[in-house]
């Protein structure tokens, strides 16, 4: 993974000193909450329901053991002794003092962790695939291009205050993994027909209040002209976006008023001014990014090896065998897999994850992956390069720390956001009816025989859960005071993301877990069955179509 150098630490600490000095005035009452909150937005602070929470920027979901160790030391110092994995790849503490704020950001730049702008009007972390780099169908690894985005983002003073914010993701696969279709800027690796490596760019994607898929806007830039491209899409959003109402600031509004054939027009006019005063990317300096990226020094696994672990597995357990088929998938090198380490157990909130949980798998990566983990969209943690004759005792010490639950993939891998319990935004709680319908869904059996499936669960329009894009979308509402819940169905992530559709009218909290309930078992009625394998859920929506369910949930009335 990339690492800092001085000038970058340097330059960490120069932001860091002066946050902490507006932060000073501003508990000193010099600075007002408003004058205060632009400023605490950029640097990822946020006053919430209960307390200040911070989130931490984790590029491209990135982080090693001695980061994994300053996270934990920082959850037992200053928070209630965990964290918070969100969908952007990032950690949230939810229970900071804010005057403990500069111990907390001092804490973390001694590992080249900060907080920079994973908030306000402004490029967000980068995001991409958790499998970057290892995985089978890998046209092209993105982390190289992560991090030159990363650094070309982060401080950039154009783009500092733009409409609202702004998220870019990139994958470099065949099958998509960073979601770039909701994304402002969505960008995938390619090869032209001379093998040069480029991207294809969409443009206008996003979830909240109006859930739009991006536009292609490019089937191909040289990698050379990137930086030039986005800065071009970014002016054009920067002159033309909506200030007057966040509500239609965002770049997916802009192009959809004027059309995508518009704005692309407008971004090629731009970039020929861009262009007049930069210099495309040479091979060099991309090659000083790749250089981070470095295959690790992999063992070579034998073939008599790799035979005697196959005939291994027929004598495991069960419970390693759901483990190892729900919770690890092939690597590109032959003798290891990419171990996913659940953080959905039914005693915590999803994507939580406690101090010495931290602590562990910071000593778990330096064993068995390198000294590196990634954090995912789905709120879980990777372990990307895991020998397939270690994967036995890994099992084992996640197991003892309640982090083996096989349900990778599966409805009791949801995403869910804080909600009411902390978010001021909220309209709902969340994590209670996360917990609920995991209740109702206790019997692994039971969870493997329905098979794939995504439900995801927000509290309220802003769609941090990203609710939209599940097989299963729960959305939190207000009715006159009282906690209410959408559902619907049918969206999907990858390569054919898809919005849901809205099931009918909403219901109390106690309801849900009913309803979930009952719209599984009219797939189970409904799924076609092989012998070699069963309709997933979302092909079952697909083919008898969203009507049927909506009359097994409501009756023929509605």
């Amino acid at each position: 993974m990339y690492q800092y150098n001085e000038r970058d630490r340097s330059n960490l600490s120069a932001r860091s000193v002066i946050f902490q000095r507006q932060l000073a005035r501003h508990l000193e009452g010099k600075v007002s909450d408003d004058d205060f909150r632009p400023v605490r937005l950029q640097q990822g602070l946020y006053i919430q329901k209960h307390a200040p929470m911070l989130r931490i920027a984790i590029p491209y979901g990135m982080v090693s053991a001695k980061q994994l160790l300053a996270l934990a030391d920082v959850a037992d110092r200053y928070d209630k002794d965990y964290c918070h994995i969100t969908t952007r790849q990032n950690i949230q503490f939810n229970w900071l003092a804010l005057n403990e704020i500069p111990q907390v950001l001092t804490r973390l730049a001694e590992a080249d962790l900060h907080s920079i702008q994973t908030s306000g009007n402004c490029i967000r972390n980068i995001t991409s695939d958790p499998f970057a780099g290892v995985v089978e169908d890998e046209l092209i690894d993105p982390r190289p291009y992560c991090e030159l985005i990363r650094q070309w983002s982060l401080g950039h003073p154009e783009f500092a205050f733009l409409p609202r914010k702004f998220k870019i993701s990139i994958t470099g696969s065949k099958k998509d993994r960073a979601i770039i279709q909701a994304h402002d800027i969505g960008l995938r690796l390619v090869l032209n027909a001379q093998n040069e490596t480029g991207f294809q760019v969409l443009v206008g994607g996003g979830l909240g209040r109006t859930p739009v898929i991006g536009s292609v806007l490019s089937l191909f830039i040289a990698e050379a002209d990137i930086l030039d491209y986005l800065t071009s899409i970014l002016r054009v959003y920067n002159q033309y976006g909506r200030r007057d109402n966040k509500y239609k600031a965002r770049i997916k509004i802009l192009v959809k008023a004027i059309g995508v054939d518009k704005f692309r027009a407008q971004v090629e006019q731009e970039l020929i001014n861009v262009q007049r005063y930069s210099k495309p990317l040479t091979p060099d300096q991309i090659k000083s990014y790749a250089v981070h990226f470095k295959q690790p020094e992999y063992d070579c696994i034998s073939e008599h090896k790799l035979m005697q672990f196959s005939l291994d597995l027929l004598h495991e357990s069960v419970e390693f065998n759901n483990w190892y088929q729900r919770n690890t998938q092939a690597h590109k090198v032959p003798g290891y897999r990419s171990v996913t380490v659940s953080l959905k157990d039914h005693s915590n909130a999803p994507g939580d994850i406690k101090s010495q949980q931290l602590q562990t798998m910071a000593d778990l990566s330096e064993v068995y992956s390198f000294g590196v983990a990634r954090t995912t969209h789905e709120q879980n943690i990777v372990l990307a390069d895991v020998r397939i004759d270690q994967l036995n005792s890994l099992w084992h010490q996640l197991d003892a720390l309640n982090l083996a639950s096989p349900n990778i993939g599966t409805i009791n891998d949801m995403i869910c956001c804080p909600g009411l319990d902390f978010c001021s935004l909220a309209n709902t709680q969340s994590i209670p009816v996360a917990k609920a319908i995991q209740t109702v869904f206790s019997d692994m059996d039971y969870v493997f025989d329905i098979g794939d499936l995504t439900l995801n669960i927000s509290g309220c329009m802003n769609a941090c859960a990203h609710h939209h894009l599940a097989n299963i979308g729960i959305l939190g509402v207000d009715k006159k005071g009282q906690q209410f819940f959408q559902i619907s169905l049918g969206g999907q992530k990858g390569n054919n993301t898809t919005i849901g559709k809205i099931l009918g009218p909403a219901f109390k909290a106690a309801e849900v877990p009913e309803v979930i309930e009952k719209i599984i078992q009219l797939y189970l009625s409904r799924r076609a069955d092989t012998e070699a394998e069963s309709e997933s859920f979302i092909e079952t929506i697909s083919r008898v179509g969203i009507k049927y369910f909506k009359e097994g949930v409501y009756g023929h009335a509605h």
